[in-house]
């Protein structure tokens, strides 16, 4: 009987597909999070007004890596994500897609400013990595 349970139960844990994480595009705690801190820094280098806050988005990023090595990603793993011409590509059209879409006429400083005061204002997590000079 024993052998018989052990036999079935090895064949259970065969037949069920293993958890296989995400990939960390698909997880919107860590890739949310790296495009509010791309869109910051954006911000920041277009408009000459305002600042990064540098400790806070240094401190950011670190919690960003933490809550994916906390679910279950390597070191290697966030690397890869993080160092991918594919991944950067497609988060440069998703912060394009959230400037055009906030109005940002990015032919136009002003235009940046304009989104950062009001992300600054609304206390936003991309306001809250910015500086009004």
């Amino acid at each position: 009987m024993r052998n018989v349970l052990i036999a079935v139960t090895t064949v259970a844990l065969m037949a069920s597909p293993v958890a296989a994480k995400p990939p960390l595009r698909d997880v919107p705690a860590v890739d949310d999070a790296l495009l509010d801190l791309g869109l910051a820094d954006r911000i920041r280098k277009e408009c000459p007004d305002i600042s990064a806050r540098m400790l806070r988005a240094l401190s950011y990023l670190n919690n960003v890596q933490s809550t994916a090595k906390s679910l279950g990603y390597t070191s290697d793993e966030i690397d890869a994500y993080r160092k991918s011409d594919a991944e950067k590509a497609r988060m440069k059209a998703r912060g394009a897609a959230y400037l055009k879409a906030k109005g940002v006429d990015t032919s136009d400083p002003q235009s940046y400013c304009a989104l950062g005061r009001a992300e600054i204002q609304k206390s936003s997590r991309i306001g809250s990595l910015l500086r009004a000079k």
